[in-house]
């Protein structure tokens, strides 16, 4: 687990919060592949992640889904 320094507003001393990440895995809508692994937090982003990336398997850049 990853841990982060973090100022406060009203202290000049730090304190330590944790930041977890989980591991996730994106696949091609068009091809099913699974071309790329990487982390998020759960909290900012609940929901499964969608994004354009390049696939290439079909050479071209394709909407790359959350997987299981």
């Amino acid at each position: 687990m990853l841990k982060n320094r973090r100022r406060t507003a009203n202290q000049k001393n730090y304190v330590e919060v944790e930041v977890v990440r989980t591991k996730i895995t994106l696949a091609c809508t068009e091809c099913k592949q699974r071309n790329y692994n990487m982390t998020k937090d759960k909290k900012t982003h609940p929901d499964r992640m969608e994004t354009k990336k390049y696939c290439r398997f079909c050479k071209r850049h394709t909407l790359h889904k959350e997987t299981k």
